[in-house]
């Protein structure tokens, strides 16, 4: 079965984004595919290269990453979402003279038409949050 997951929520307001990695990480496991994961709203959180949660805490970025890597999962930022919150693209950190990009690795960031390709591909699209 092919999922295409979203996001919708801050990795530190709710669970709902570690129970979405749970998940996939689960159906990959069971030979699922999952085609994309789309962070939405304040989901978009997940996707800052620079977060530092306590010694003690699951950095969900670096997780997203490394999955992503791992199994080549579309991870892609809502950008009307990313541009309200401040997180930059490279190409849109150049534009507002910014040193570095705030995008994590393997994270990209785009638009709603992504989303509705998600979902018209996917066998099934869940959405955490």
């Amino acid at each position: 079965m092919k999922f295409a997951i979203q996001i919708n929520t801050s990795p530190y307001h709710s669970t709902s984004g570690y129970t979405a990695y749970q998940f996939i990480k689960t159906a990959l496991a069971q030979g699922h595919e999952v085609f994309r994961v789309f962070f939405y709203h304040d989901g978009i959180y997940h996707a800052f290269k620079y977060a530092t949660p306590p010694d003690d805490e699951l950095c969900l970025s670096q997780q997203w990453s490394q999955l992503a890597a791992q199994h080549q999962i579309d991870l892609v930022v809502c950008i009307s979402a990313a541009q309200r919150r401040a997180l930059l693209c490279s190409d849109e950190a150049v534009r507002q003279g910014k040193v570095d990009q705030d995008l994590a690795i393997g994270f990209r960031i785009s638009g709603l038409g992504q989303l509705i390709e998600a979902s018209l591909v996917a066998d099934r699209f869940i959405v955490f949050g």
